[in-house]
């Protein structure tokens, strides 16, 4: 008998990664059960299509999940921050799933989550500017209270530490941009440190390598990575793929924080953390570590090979 994960966000990027990562591998010992509000919808009626069993489930209904994750082996879950730019929304949605994941008597949960940044940057801690009251970076910060509430749950959970997508760089903006002179520049507030980061679809690859490890990872925190490159490094890999020239702008903080889009002072903070405590948060995502859960982890240049025309310019 397989082992059946039911993926949350199946139809979306981490998600996603992990349930065509065991649909790739038949004998691997495990199936996919792909939880999504929308069963109906293309890639939805995909992943069915390729042997996964497809049902409804709503994170902010939890009677709706422990339906979902009854009978499963183990459960990945994730949030989309930026589908609600609310922490209180994503506490509250963690609640449901681990409260669920209790109740089914999942035997391994995944949780996809981020540092808790008030633990280095407290709120009284005037480096970077407290956002919506309470938060330093709230998509950060939620994801790692959070953490706390599987633990209280009783949930054996492996809390999965991810790091900042390259397919950003297709659809959330964070590719070259052209600047008043013409030319092409990556933007971030990251001065000469390297920023750990990874190919979305690897976050579901080695959440898979995890499941299939059984149980050693059980109340530990890991963390992935594709590579570590520093804004100079990914402006030169940039400029080879697209056969332009792609400079590296290093913005402060808060000239990032200014640029006035949706998330800009989230995100200008974001950074500025990576940028501050650097070798803390590089030292929790090991390259060699994730290549071990996932032998086909792509580096930054393997990722373009294959998605540098996707990139809008």
């Amino acid at each position: 008998m397989s082992k059946l994960i039911a993926v949350v966000g199946a139809t979306g990027a981490q998600g996603g990664g992990l349930a065509r990562a065991i649909l790739d591998d038949p004998q691997g010992g495990f199936s996919v059960r792909a939880l999504t509000r929308h069963p109906d919808n293309d890639k939805a009626r995909a992943l069915a299509a390729r042997g996964a069993e497809v049902v409804a489930a709503d994170l902010d209904d939890e009677e709706s999940l422990v339906k979902a994750f009854t009978g499963a082996y183990g459960a990945f879950c994730v949030t989309n921050y930026w589908e609600y730019f609310s922490p209180e929304k994503e506490l509250a949605q963690a609640t449901n799933m681990a409260k669920a994941a209790k109740r089914a008597g999942l035997k391994h949960v995944i949780w996809s989550t981020l540092e808790d940044t008030r633990l280095r940057v407290p709120l009284s801690d005037d480096r970077m500017p407290t956002l919506m009251g309470k938060y330093k970076v709230p998509h950060f910060d939620a994801k790692g209270e959070a953490d706390n509430i599987f633990k209280q749950a009783g949930v054996p959970t492996t809390c999965l530490r991810t790091s900042f997508y390259w397919d950003n760089m297709i659809g959330f903006g964070s590719g070259p941009q052209k600047g008043p002179d013409g030319k092409y520049a990556i933007t971030f507030p990251m001065a000469d440190k390297a920023l750990p980061a990874i190919a979305v679809e690897d976050i579901g690859r080695c959440a898979y390598g995890i499941f299939k490890r059984g149980s050693e990872f059980i109340g530990r925190t890991v963390g992935v990575a594709g590579e570590h490159l520093t804004g100079t490094q990914m402006a030169a890999a940039l400029s080879k793929a697209l056969g332009i020239e792609v400079g590296y702008n290093a913005v402060s903080p808060e000239t990032y924080r200014g640029f006035g889009f949706p998330g800009a002072d989230d995100l200008g903070n974001m950074f500025q953390y990576k940028r501050d405590f650097n070798d803390e948060y590089r030292g929790a995502r090991d390259i060699a570590f994730s290549r071990s859960l996932n032998p086909a982890l792509q580096n930054f240049k393997t990722w373009l090979s294959g998605h540098a025309k996707q990139i809008p310019l």
